[in-house]
């Protein structure tokens, strides 16, 4: 019995973690079903080693952007070059990883808000959708998206956090809900009934990789064939089988990133 297609939404395939058996990683996504994965860039450094990784893998595409936590080392220079790539290789489907981190604060709030604002209008100039985190600055992330516009490109809510009050602000906004590791903790909280909640054409999975591990592989590195795990449960908590999970989900991910399947 073949597995149901899955698609891995957001990875960080082309970091340190993953280096040393990076084949052999891609080789059990793709036995577990597999069929597309993004890997996210977050910064001057990580940009062109995602898109260097997605234009060597048919299967494999990439986004340009930076992170929150690296706001406030961006330069001119990085701008730049993110938008170059962006406008160059056929591979980078999406901007960010963008948004508002006020848990861990690694960035200036103020140059957290600017940076993110300035990818907004950039990806409206090249048309492209966002990804974007959040983490304890819920109310501020969706200030910031409704003010700059997001509905007129689409994005998703990264490793969404929050409870179904919050993830129907985002749909409101024209973003899809993006699910992790986390729904399959103990103590996933508000995750399950948003699980319920998010219509199927808006919904996608991913892994996060190598961060966020699924139960019962908490502690472990994570990798992309991981993303049956979570999209297994999900399903369970939907009333739906794997497969057709799978399927929805994977043909979201398709038209979010408007990759078109072979």
């Amino acid at each position: 019995m073949t597995s149901p297609p899955l698609f891995d939404t957001h990875a960080h395939l082309h970091f340190p973690e993953l280096a040393a058996d990076l084949d052999a990683v891609l080789e059990r996504a793709r036995a577990a079903g597999v069929v597309g994965m993004v890997t996210i860039g977050t910064d001057r450094e990580t940009n062109p080693a995602a898109v260097a990784l997605a234009e060597r893998l048919d299967d494999v595409h990439a986004t340009v952007g930076i992170h929150p936590h690296d706001a406030a080392r961006a330069t001119e220079a990085d701008f730049e070059a993110m938008e170059r790539l962006a406008r160059e290789s056929p591979k980078v489907v999406a901007l960010g990883e963008m948004g508002l981190d006020f848990f861990r604060d690694l960035s200036p709030r103020d140059v957290q808000e600017a940076v993110f604002r300035r990818q907004l209008a950039l990806a409206r100039r090249l048309h492209k959708p966002v990804v974007v985190h959040c983490r304890d600055a819920h109310p501020e992330t969706l200030a910031i998206l409704a003010e700059e516009g997001v509905g007129e490109v689409g994005g998703v809510m990264h490793c969404f956090s929050a409870d179904v009050e919050v993830a129907g602000r985002c749909l409101d906004l024209g973003l899809s809900i993006s699910l992790a590791g986390p729904v399959t903790y103990k103590n996933a909280r508000a995750l399950p009934e948003v699980a319920r909640f998010v219509p199927a054409d808006r919904l996608v999975v991913e892994t996060d990789c190598p961060f966020l591990p699924p139960h019962p592989h908490r502690g472990q590195r994570n990798e992309p064939a991981w993303v049956a795990i979570t999209a297994a449960r999900v399903a369970e908590l939907r009333g739906v089988t794997p497969a057709a999970l799978g399927e929805t989900t994977t043909e979201n991910a398709r038209r979010l990133f408007r990759i078109h399947s072979r």
